[in-house]
Formats: C-alpha cells, sequence, structure tokens
C-alpha cells in the first residue's frame, strides 16, 4: 500500500509555554471588543486561570458575556444556549477557556451564533456553515488536540447520539497552551487525556495508506506520553513532564499524524462514543476500555502492524506482546480496561448493543457487522 495524497493546511496561531497568557491582550484587541466567555463548571476560578483570562480581557478593553457550565461529555442544548446568548449580544469573539468539551463547544457556538438554527443541522448534514465569530481558545486539559484542528463531538440525548463532525471554519484561530494551566487537573483526568491522545496516533496508525515518516511521529508522540506517563502523575507539579503531555497531545490530531495516512479507522472512538452517550464515561477511559478488544479482534487482519507498533512503542516481539503492553499500560495509570472496571455488567450487553447498532458504528476501513459487534463487546467485557 502506498502513500495517499494529501493537503497540509492548519490556520490555527499556537502559542505555547509558562505565561504565555500574557500575550492574550494583545490578540484579543484585534478581534473586537464584545466577548462571549465559555467555560465548564467554575474549575477555572478555584485555580486562579479564570482571574488571569479576565485580566487580560480588561486590559484588552473587552466587554464580556459569559456563558458556564459546559459538561465534560457536552450538549447540543449548552452549544444553542450559548449561540444564542452571542447573537442576542452581537460578539465579535468568542474565547473558551477549558479542555476538550469546551473548546468543542465553542468551535460549534461559532459557526451557529450567525445562522437561526440548531447547531444540531450541521451534525445531521441539514445545514452547512457558511461563516464564523472568530475563536480563542485557552487550553486546560491535555488531551484531546481539538485546540490545533477542525473537530468537535457534542451529544443529542433527544436523539441518543454522540457524533464528531468538521469543518474548516472551526478551526480557533488562536490557542493558548500554557503547562502550569494543567498542574490542578486531578490524576484520573490526567490519565484520561493521556490515553485519549494515544487513541488519535492509533485511529490514524491504522488508517489504510502507508507513509513510514508519519509512523515514525506516530511512534514517537506515543513512546512520548508514555514516558512521561509516570513522572506527571507522580509529580502533578512538575512544569516539565505537564508541558511534555501537553506538546504530544496537541501533535496527537493537529494533522501531523494523518499526513499520508488517508482516512483513519475511527472505530473506536465511534464505540467509546456511545458508551459516553449511555452511561457518562469519561471519553479517555472509554477509549482504553475498547481499545485492547479492537486490537485483539483485528489481531489476525493486523498482525504485523500491530507487532511493528508495539516493538518501537515498548518493545514488543510480536502483536499479542504489543497488545498486552497496551493494556497492562493502561491498567498501570489507573484506566479502565474492562466494561466491568466501570461497574458495566453483562446486563447491560443488550442495552450497549442496541446503542451501537443505533449510532451505526462500523468504523471506517476495518468495519463491524451486527454478529461482530457482539463478538468485539465480549472481549471488551474480558
Amino acid at each position: 500500500m502506498i502513500m495517499d495524497n494529501f493537503t497540509m493546511y492548519n490556520p490555527t496561531a499556537l502559542h505555547f509555554g509558562k505565561d504565555i497568557i500574557q500575550k492574550l491582550a494583545g490578540v484579543m484587541k484585534s478581534y473586537g471588543r464584545r466577548v462571549l466567555l465559555v467555560y465548564g463548571k467554575g474549575s477555572i476560578k478555584n485555580n486562579g486561570i479564570y482571574e488571569q483570562v479576565m485580566h487580560q480581557l480588561r486590559l484588552a478593553g473587552a466587554e464580556v458575556f459569559e456563558y458556564s457550565g459546559i459538561k465534560s461529555n457536552p450538549i447540543v442544548e449548552d452549544v444553542d444556549a450559548a449561540a444564542k446568548l452571542g447573537r442576542e449580544n452581537n460578539v465579535d469573539v468568542v474565547l473558551a477557556i477549558g479542555g476538550g468539551s469546551v473548546i468543542d463547544s465553542a468551535k460549534v457556538i461559532s459557526i451557529t451564533i450567525p445562522v437561526q438554527h440548531s447547531a444540531w443541522d450541521f451534525y445531521s448534514d441539514k445545514a452547512k456553515p457558511v461563516k464564523a465569530v472568530p475563536l480563542i481558545a485557552v487550553l486546560t486539559l491535555a488531551a484531546t488536540g481539538t485546540e490545533m484542528n477542525m473537530f468537535s463531538v457534542i451529544q443529542n440525548h433527544q436523539e441518543g447520539r454522540k457524533a464528531g463532525w468538521g469543518h474548516k471554519l472551526m478551526y480557533p484561530a488562536h490557542s493558548f497552551l500554557d503547562p502550569s494551566f494543567t498542574f490542578s487537573v486531578p490524576a484520573d483526568y490526567t490519565a484520561y487525556g493521556i490515553a485519549d491522545l494515544i487513541a488519535h496516533c492509533l485511529e490514524n496508525y491504522f488508517g489504510k495508506a502507508e507513509a513510514s515518516l508519519t509512523d515514525r511521529f506516530i511512534f514517537s508522540i506515543i513512546a512520548e506520553a508514555v514516558d512521561n506517563a509516570d513522572g506527571v502523575l507522580d509529580e502533578p507539579l512538575n512544569y516539565d513532564y505537564r508541558a511534555n503531555i501537553m506538546y504530544a497531545a496537541t501533535a496527537a490530531l493537529n494533522g501531523l499524524t494523518s499526513f499520508g495516512k488517508g482516512m483513519g479507522d475511527w472505530g473506536v472512538h465511534s464505540i467509546g462514543h456511545v458508551l459516553s452517550l449511555l452511561y457518562d464515561i469519561p471519553h479517555g477511559a472509554s477509549l482504553t476500555i475498547v481499545y485492547p478488544a479492537w486490537m485483539k479482534f483485528h489481531q489476525n487482519v493486523l498482525d504485523e502492524k500491530i507487532g511493528r507498533l508495539g516493538k518501537a512503542v515498548f518493545g514488543s516481539q510480536n502483536s499479542e506482546q504489543a497488545i498486552h503492553s497496551f493494556e497492562n499500560f493502561f491498567s498501570s495509570i489507573g484506566c479502565p480496561v474492562k466494561l466491568q472496571d466501570v461497574g458495566i455488567g453483562l446486563d447491560k450487553k443488550e442495552e450497549i448493543l442496541k446503542g451501537l447498532k443505533h449510532n451505526r458504528v462500523q468504523g471506517s476501513i476495518y468495519k463491524f457487522t451486527d454478529a461482530q459487534l457482539e463478538e468485539l463487546l465480549e472481549l471488551m467485557y474480558g
């Protein structure tokens, strides 16, 4: 299989480093005074990040309209309500402070403000965005890579769906990444973020084409995450460990791991989305349950590829050792690797299967029949 054609495009200006937030005021001045500030449930007020950002907004002479309460598994109702607030106040720019859920929401808010319909119309292909209010992001959790890509995932409980979608208008114009802003992230969510960035690398690694240099990038990013995992969990206030993980998470999904690989698979993410939708499992935790089972299911087809991955990252000798190495690593950092680890018993099997079928989970390359989904689910139970 040969390298696929590709186009490099990433318009996000990424500002990385200690005290980098001090550049925010200067950037904000070029976008206008009326700011829609979007954030989560208030942790940024406890750790001081909110006040640092507000200080910059005061320096920029901004008039701020706040929308808070974005959930860790974000919902379309919050997106629509925030977009309405921005529309009514004729905001010039959206500023998001948070992790993947907040920035994902803000991306869709930015393209929903200029229209009168629900954000879900974009996800259900009923509408296409034509313009966006500029978006600036301040990252507080290293995980999703949303700070430097055009993708967003939100939930619609009324329709029983959690969906990912992307458009070039949703790239943040600027993203600010200070590793010290992740100091207060608890150990479990730090681990889930590490798992998420590794999963992004894997989804692209198992893409339809071959690009040896891109594979080397993938191996290096995963190895960087593995090598720094114990350090960042043992010393959460260590700037260097936090910086290494934050940079790895951005590089895992800013295009670097996809060039020449063609379409990634993304089947594991799709299954993980259903688990989060049904049981409110943190995204990264859902991925560590699914990925070992997914690799076991496809081991015969992907024997050489899994083996090569395991050798590069863990020094494994074959595909079986590689799968065990990933499973053991996820367990070692406190992530679940079986459904039982998050309290989901066999009595939920039919409910999960129904959710997978309703969300049309197949994978982009390595597809599943309904019968195969049942087999995969058995592996997730162990």
